[in-house]
């Protein structure tokens, strides 16, 4: 019973070890309002030693993709990708009009301020596959992006 348990206790350990290896910055979900079936969600990941992110889910959406937007001829076409590489030590941008994750059969709208809890599957060199889990901003625009300064005309 007892090394049943330390052996849970270290795969689960080892688990959460190599999650630790993904670097993420900037995470957001672009808002959705009532009745919009799908949305995006963006930022920047950095696999420290590489990885793939093999799956994603949401328990907000009831499809979640990873998907590569691209020109082909003068049309932009959308379409999911099993898996994207994550090379070890470059940072990999998830945006609007490149790779993203697509949040589909929303089950409910996503207001500005709220927050979408998002999982993400990875598999490392070794084939073994870990869990990332994220909790990401609802926001219209990404954050950081040129806004107009706090104070400049205005009274508090």
């Amino acid at each position: 019973m007892n090394i049943r348990i330390i052996t849970a206790l270290l795969a689960l350990t080892s688990a959460v070890a190599q999650a630790q290896t993904v670097e993420v910055k900037d995470a957001w979900v672009r808002t959705a309002v009532p009745g919009q079936s799908g949305t995006g969600a963006f930022m920047s990941l950095t696999a420290k030693d590489g990885a793939k992110i093999v799956g994603a889910s949401s328990p907000l959406a009831g499809v979640v993709e990873v998907h590569e937007m691209k020109m082909e001829g003068d049309v932009m076409r959308m379409r999911a990708v099993p898996a994207l590489d994550l090379p070890a030590g470059k940072t990999v941008q998830l945006k609007p009009g490149g790779y993203h994750v697509m949040l589909m059969e929303l089950k409910q709208a996503l207001p500005k301020g709220s927050t979408v809890p998002l999982t993400l599957t990875l598999r490392d060199a070794k084939g073994q596959e870990s869990r990332l889990e994220l909790v990401l901003p609802v926001a219209a625009t990404p954050p950081g992006a040129a806004m107009p300064a706090h104070g400049a005309g205005h009274k508090h």
